[in-house]
């Protein structure tokens, strides 16, 4: 993750302290700045996160509801234009070869477009024949490609929502995945990588949020969903950051891996809401915008999503101050209700969409939200 944020950086935090609100409108530019920055080194070194970014960036400016900072029908067609023919799937940037994580994000990012239908009947089935031929029949995990050389439960994860997504579920042996998320959970309450592999909180959110979509999260007692909330909880460190594993440092990226789990869970309550806002905002560039890791680091686009995702998990009230500063999409918001406007866009853990678009699509299930 260290490798992402410097990546993706975008501006050096300066001197000044950010302020306890969220500056909605300087990360709104910070964002819709990041596409002019092409003859950067680092954006000609992260070609193989170009679709990841791309998805990040867009959903960020939906929970800020500014949708349209970004212009969409070129987002849109750079997306199409990532298609693998050979493999029949989405690579990270055109030329690359097809992966599930660039797969799914070119979904996602043509579900935030409602671009969908654009992607023709064709290539919709070849690329939910590139994911379930990465499943392997035996154990039911999933590999990222077809070198099959790793497997993971984040392309396990990947694979179910991009399946979901396309309304093609039904192409899964769903018992056969639900085991083998169950095959990674530890008798400390968390989940790893693969069976035997260390607890961490990034695969708590992969497999719950697998086991939520395939309908499976009953296959966990009351007993057992506590423990992992539990485990989940002890994230929380005294100034309020998350961190991934016990004895590691906080963060913000951690606001979205433990708080998704813990909202499938109805579990939000379980650890402290204003600590870790307060977290977050610390983080904020104050200067060029975006949020980092932690407080004093530079800031980049992975955490700016997860930072800004998470608060709205987390019920975020924008201020008098916040308002202020909004963007000019804001101005259809002047006639709606006084607490639909302080609130951030609705964020639905289980897809990683707007709630508001997994609504539209049908696929909105359960979850626990702050505030709503």
């Amino acid at each position: 993750m260290s490798a992402t944020s410097e990546s993706f950086a975008g501006a050096v935090a300066g001197p000044s302290k950010p302020p306890p609100y969220l500056q909605r409108s300087l990360h709104i530019r910070y964002i819709a700045s990041l596409h002019t920055h092409t003859s950067s080194l680092a954006y000609r070194l992260t070609t193989h996160l170009r679709l990841n970014a791309i998805y990040w960036a867009l959903c960020t400016l939906h929970i800020l509801d500014a949708p349209d900072a970004l212009p969409r029908n070129e987002l849109v067609q750079f997306t199409l234009s990532c298609w693998d023919e050979e493999r029949g799937a989405f690579g990270p940037h055109p030329g690359h070869d097809a992966h599930i994580l660039a797969s799914l994000s070119a979904v996602q990012i043509l579900a935030l477009c409602d671009a969908l239908p654009d992607l023709d009947a064709e290539k919709r089935d070849q690329l939910i024949k590139f994911i379930t031929s990465l499943q392997n029949p035996s154990t039911g995990a999933f590999s990222g490609d077809h070198t099959y050389l790793e497997e993971d439960t984040r392309f396990l994860y990947c694979s179910v929502s991009a399946l979901s997504l396309l309304g093609a579920l039904h192409h899964l042996d769903k018992p056969l995945t639900i085991r083998a998320v169950l095959a990674v959970r530890n008798h400390d309450g968390g989940f790893g990588t693969v069976p035997g592999a260390e607890s961490h909180a990034g695969q708590a959110f992969v497999c719950m949020g697998a086991l939520a979509i395939l309908g499976g999260l009953d296959e966990l007692d009351k007993k057992a969903k506590d423990k992992t909330a539990s485990w989940l909880a002890e994230r929380q460190l005294e100034n309020g950051g998350l961190n991934g594993r016990p004895q590691k440092l906080e963060d913000v990226c951690y606001s979205w891996w433990v708080l998704t789990a813990l909202s499938i869970l109805h579990k939000l309550h379980w650890i402290s809401p204003p600590k870790l806002c307060d977290f977050i905002l610390s983080a904020q560039d104050p200067d060029h915008g975006g949020i980092a890791d932690r407080p004093d680091n530079v800031a980049d686009v992975f955490h700016t999503f997860f930072g800004v995702a998470g608060l709205s998990l987390l019920g975020y009230r924008l201020d008098d101050n916040a308002k202020d500063q909004s963007h000019e999409s804001a101005d259809g918001l002047k006639n709606a209700e006084p607490d639909e406007c302080s609130l951030l866009q609705e964020i639905d853990p289980v897809y990683a969409l707007p709630a508001r678009v997994t609504k539209k699509l049908g696929l909105q299930l359960d979850y626990q939200a702050l505030g709503r």
